[in-house]
């Protein structure tokens, strides 16, 4: 009598560990499949809130998660840390750092996005983005340094780029960056300085279209506009820059000395394109099926910042995070459902809003027909993003620290990382 051997279970191996990845991995809970993730960095990123880390409102711990952790109890699922250096279609294996190859039945690539400078990319030194912890903290760094250098400056010229601002980019990012660090300044710390008054500084937000928050419609805009404007956030639109140095920018025709510029302006695709050699769209992103695969390779699926694909409403599926997790949803599904033997359907998109903190006190939300502004869309922001924070621990701290910011415009994660202070050659 002979025994049959047991089958292997379906390997999925699924590239990036944000909404989109971590989501399909949660819904594959149950199946008879084999799960790796893998990721260059050990954490989960709430995204939305990176910010409020650069701002010094928020510590990196309160927004991230290891990895490990949250699939600690998922024996099914490998975790590895690593760079995904190309997928060999043929053999059906990801190529990783130092060589190794992970074989996969199934491949899902979510793996983000990253700065896109429109063809400048000598400027990145000069205005980082913000994409991720270190992104953040570099940021922080850079914004609190800049007072503690005006604060020892004795030229005022030098002293007045050290006070200036400038964020480029007036999406969601820009906006909200622009308005809390107008807060940090007038609210947060003029009693710590003596010989600054941080009040004077200059925050200068800069978008090359006619208005901001350009996906939202034009009455939440023009709120927005004047929200920072109340702020004294300078707001310059339809004045693209075309130069940005170590010294400042230069904006329609106009020159600004900065010391610290924060690039909000745009996004590219990671190279998962060019690891396939499939089409995609002027920022990389792959041009996938509606049921969210790469043409000529059903076995692998891409979702979130990676791809470009329409709504429903033939507009382009926002690259946000809900989205990212509808994907998510959809391509577990998909799996579950082909391992039945059936045929999974298209991605249909449910857009569930748009979101956009101005200040402490001010946000805007789009929900389609409700359409709301002021305090009592801060409030609702705020309890949306408190609610999809992971753990109980991280959403008291993060309710606690914008309470403490909302009553006494104090942020209590003001801390330069990385400075210039030698280090001793004696232990202390």
């Amino acid at each position: 009598m002979s025994i049959e051997p047991t089958p292997a279970p379906h390997r999925v191996v699924i590239v990036g560990a944000g909404f989109g990845g971590l989501e399909t991995v949660y819904r594959l809970a149950g199946a008879p499949v084999a799960v790796t993730l893998v990721d260059r960095r050990n954490h989960h990123l709430f995204q939305p809130l990176l910010y409020q880390v650069a701002t010094a409102a928020l510590g990196p711990s309160e927004i991230a998660w290891p990895i490990r952790y949250l699939l600690r109890g998922r024996p099914e699922v490998t975790t590895l840390l690593a760079t995904v250096t190309g997928i060999d279609t043929n053999a059906r294996s990801v190529t990783l750092d130092g060589g190794d190859s992970l074989p996969y039945d199934t491949l899902v690539l979510a793996t983000g996005a990253r700065h896109a400078y429109f063809g400048h990319d000598e400027w990145e030194p000069f205005a980082p983005g913000l994409k991720t912890l270190e992104d953040a903290t570099t940021l922080r760094r850079r914004i609190l340094i800049a007072f503690e250098d005006a604060e020892r400056e004795r030229d005022p010229e030098r002293r007045a780029a050290l006070l200036t601002f400038v964020i480029i980019g007036a999406g969601p990012t820009g906006v909200e960056l622009a308005g809390t660090i107008a807060e940090l300044a007038h609210d947060t710390l003029p009693a710590d300085f003596r010989n600054i008054d941080t009040r004077k500084a200059r925050v200068v937000l800069i978008e090359a279209g006619p208005r901001v928050l350009a996906g939202f419609p034009d009455e939440l805009s023009a709120y927005a506009q004047a929200s920072l404007q109340s702020l004294d956030v300078e707001v310059a639109l339809g004045q693209p820059v075309t130069e940005c140095t170590a010294d400042g920018v230069v904006y329609g025709g106009k020159s600004l000395q900065a010391k610290t510029i924060i690039w909000a302006a745009g996004v590219r695709a990671s190279p998962a394109a060019e690891w396939l050699g499939a089409p995609a769209d002027r920022a990389g992103r792959l041009q996938v099926l509606s049921d969210l695969t790469v043409p000529g390779h059903p076995e692998i699926f891409a979702i979130g910042d990676t791809v470009a694909i329409n709504g429903p409403d033939g507009m382009p599926v926002p690259g946000i995070a809900p989205a990212a997790k509808q994907q998510g949803r959809h391509v577990a599904k998909a799996i579950k459902a082909r391992l039945r033997g059936e045929t999974p359907g298209p991605f249909v998109y449910r857009h569930a809003g748009n979101l956009a903190q101005i200040g402490k006190r001010s946000a805007v939300i789009d929900f389609g027909r409700i359409k709301l502004r002021g305090a009592i869309a801060w409030w609702i922001w705020g309890i949306a993003h408190i609610y999809f924070l992971i753990g109980l621990r991280n959403r008291l701290a993060v309710a606690i620290n914008w309470l403490w910011i909302y009553t006494r415009s104090q942020r209590g994660a003001r801390l330069i990382t990385q400075g210039r202070a030698k280090v001793s050659n004696y232990w202390p």
